[in-house]
C-alpha cells in the first residue's frame, strides 16, 4: 500500500506541473497579445496623423498653386502694360540723353544736375573724373549719386564700366569713386533683409568676370596693396550681383577676418551667410586681440548669449592696460615710450566708449572711470605738447634803446599757416585700421575722436559713405570753393592707416598732435572697471 501511495504522489505532481507551465505560456501569450495590439494601436494613430498631415500638405500645395497660377496670369496680362511703360521710359530716357549730347557740361552747373547728365550720356570715365574732383564734396555726392545713376539707361552697365576703367589702370581717387558709385547701386544690400536688385544673365556674367579678374589683381598685389577698401568693394559686388557660390567659402572668410575692423565688415559678414562658421570667425577674432571687432559681429550675427558683449569689453581693457604698461616699461619711461603709451590706453578708452555706446550698454558698464582716465590723458598730453613748444620756441625778442625805442634787429620768425585742405583733418573712415606690428589692439582707434550718429551706410553729416574709402574730414560743402585736387587716399599699408571709430553717434574728443613731446608725465592706470 504505501509503495502505491507514492506513486500516485508522484503523478499528482508531474501534473501541477504540467498545469503550472501551460499557465506560464498562457502568461506569455496573453502578455505578446497586448504588445502587439498596442503596437498595431500605435501604428495606426501613426499612419492617421500622417495621412492627415499628408491632406494638409496636398491642399497647401493645390491653394499654392492656385495662387501662383493666378500671378502669373495676372503677369502674363500685365506684360503689354509693363511694356509700354518700359518703351515709354527707354524713350525718355534716350531724349533726355540726346538733349545732353546737344549741349555741353557747364562747370556752373549744379551737383545734381551734373551727374545726371554725365549718366545719362552712359559716360562713365567723364562721372569718375567728376566724382574725383567734387571730393571734398562727399556728402552731397552720396546724397545725389543714387538718384543720378538712376537715370542712366542702364546703371549696371554704368558701374561696370566704371569699375573695369578702375581695374584696368587702378589709382586711389579712381578706387573712391568707384565705391561710392558701387555703394550707389546697393544701397541695402548688405542688409539680411533685402536680396537686392536682380540684373539680366548677361550683366550678372559680366560682373562675375570682372570680380575674378579683380581677385586675381587682389592676390597678386597682397592685401598691403590693395588695402582694406577694395576688399570691401569686391564683397559688395559678390554680394550685390549674387556671386556667392561661385567664390570659395574660406577666400572670403580670409577677407572678412582680415579687415574685420572695416565698419561695415561686421553687416557683409552677417549678409555673406556664413551660418554657423560665423561662430568660429568671432572666435578667431577674439584670440587675435579684437576684441571689439568681436563685440559688433556678435550683434550682427545675433550672437550675443555666446559672447557676451560686456566680458569681451572687459577683456580688452585688460589687455590694453596691460600693453600700455608693458611699452612703457620696455621704454625704461622714456619720453617716446610714455608718449606711445599714453597713446595706446587713450585710443583704447575711445574705442571702448564708442563700442558701449553703440550698444547701449551703460547700464552693465559704466564708462564714468573711463571718461575721467581719457581726460586726464587728453590733459597730460596737452600739457606736454605746450611745453615741448614752449622749449623749442627761439628767443627773438627785440631790444630797446635808451630813449624808450626799439631796435631794429631782425624779424621774429613766424610760422606759414597750414595749407586749407592738409591734413589737419585726418580722415575718420575706418573704426580701427589695422594696428603696426605686434602692437595692441588700441592703435587701431587713433586719430580725431568724433563719431556723429550714423548707421551702417547712412553716414554721419560731414562723410558718410565716401569716408569708408578715404575721405578726409572736411567742411561744409557750402563753405568750401570748388576745386581740382587730389588727396592721399587708403592705398597704404597694413600699418599705414589713421585710426577711428565709425559707428554710430558719440560726444567729440579734440584731435592731439603727438609728434612732440616732453618729458615724461604719464603714470599708468589706476582706474578700475
Amino acid at each position: 500500500m504505501a509503495t502505491e501511495l507514492v506513486i500516485n504522489s508522484d503523478r499528482v505532481q508531474k501534473l501541477f506541473d504540467d498545469l503550472e507551465a501551460q499557465k506560464t505560456i498562457l502568461s506569455s501569450c496573453t502578455q505578446l497579445y497586448s504588445t502587439l495590439s498596442n503596437r498595431f494601436i500605435s501604428l495606426q494613430d501613426s499612419l492617421s496623423q500622417k495621412s492627415q498631415s499628408l491632406e494638409t500638405k496636398i491642399q497647401a500645395l493645390e491653394s499654392n498653386s492656385r495662387e501662383t497660377l493666378e500671378s502669373l496670369s495676372h503677369r502674363e496680362d500685365s506684360i503689354p502694360e509693363r511694356e509700354s511703360a518700359a518703351a515709354a521710359r527707354i524713350e525718355e530716357q534716350r531724349e533726355a540723353a540726346l538733349a545732353d549730347f546737344g549741349k555741353p557740361v557747364s562747370a556752373s552747373a549744379e551737383l545734381s544736375e551734373t551727374l545726371k547728365s554725365l549718366s545719362r550720356r552712359m559716360d562713365s570715365s567723364g562721372l569718375v573724373r567728376y566724382i574725383v574732383s567734387k571730393r571734398k564734396e562727399s556728402v552731397s555726392l552720396r546724397a545725389e549719386i543714387s538718384k543720378a545713376i538712376a537715370e542712366a539707361v542702364d546703371p549696371p552697365r554704368l558701374v561696370l564700366d566704371a569699375l573695369d576703367e578702375f581695374l584696368k589702370r587702378k589709382s586711389a581717387d579712381k578706387r573712391w569713386a568707384c565705391g561710392m558709385l558701387i555703394q550707389a547701386l546697393f544701397p541695402e544690400m548688405n542688409s539680411k533683409k533685402n536680396k537686392g536688385p536682380e540684373f539680366a544673365r548677361s550683366v550678372v556674367e559680366r560682373a562675375a568676370e570682372m570680380v575674378l579678374l579683380w581677385k586675381g589683381q587682389m592676390d597678386e598685389e597682397g592685401s598691403a596693396v590693395y588695402g582694406p577698401a577694395e576688399a570691401v568693394m569686391l564683397l559688395q559686388m559678390v554680394l550685390g550681383f549674387g556671386l556667392r557660390s561661385r567664390f570659395d567659402e574660406e577666400y572670403l572668410r580670409k577677407l572678412v577676418v582680415e579687415f574685420a575692423a572695416r565698419r561695415d565688415m561686421a553687416k557683409l559678414a552677417a549678409a555673406l551667410g556664413f551660418g554657423e562658421k560665423i561662430g568660429d570667425i568671432i572666435d578667431e577674432l577674439v584670440k587675435s586681440g579684437k576684441e571689439l571687432e568681436a563685440v559688433y559681429f556678435a550683434s550682427e550675427a545675433c550672437l550675443t548669449e555666446r559672447f557676451p558683449a560686456v566680458s569681451l569689453i572687459k577683456s580688452y581693457l585688460k589687455n590694453s592696460k596691460k600693453n600700455a604698461s608693458t611699452i612703457l616699461k620696455n621704454g625704461n619711461n622714456s619720453m617716446a615710450a610714455t608718449e606711445e603709451s599714453s597713446t595706446l590706453e587713450l585710443n583704447s578708452i575711445r574705442a571702448i566708449i564708442k563700442c558701449v555706446e553703440d550698444h547701449k550698454l551703460e547700464s552693465e558698464f559704466s564708462l564714468d572711470s573711463l571718461r575721467k582716465r581719457a581726460t586726464h590723458l587728453e590733459k597730460a598730453k596737452a600739457e606736454r605738447k605746450k611745453s615741448s613748444a614752449g622749449a623749442s620756441k627761439p628767443q627773438n625778442k627785440r631790444a630797446y634803446g635808451s630813449g624808450g625805442g626799439r631796435s631794429s634787429g631782425p624779424p621774429s620768425f613766424r610760422p606759414s599757416k597750414a595749407a586749407k585742405f592738409s591734413n589737419a583733418f585726418p580722415p575718420f573712415s575706418r573704426r580701427n585700421p589695422a594696428p603696426p606690428a605686434q602692437h595692441s589692439p588700441a592703435a587701431r582707434y587713433s586719430g580725431p575722436y568724433n563719431y556723429p550718429s550714423q548707421s551702417m551706410y547712412d553716414g554721419p553729416n560731414t562723410t558718410p559713405y565716401a569716408s569708408s574709402y578715404g575721405v578726409p574730414h572736411s567742411q561744409s560743402p557750402a563753405a568750401l570753393p570748388q576745386q581740382h585736387y587730389s588727396l592721399p587716399v587708403d592705398n597704404m599699408g597694413a600699418a599705414g592707416y589713421r585710426a577711428t571709430v565709425s559707428y554710430g553717434g558719440q560726444t567729440s574728443y579734440g584731435a592731439y598732435d603727438y609728434g612732440n613731446a616732453a618729458p615724461p608725465t604719464y603714470q599708468p592706470s589706476s582706474y578700475t572697471q
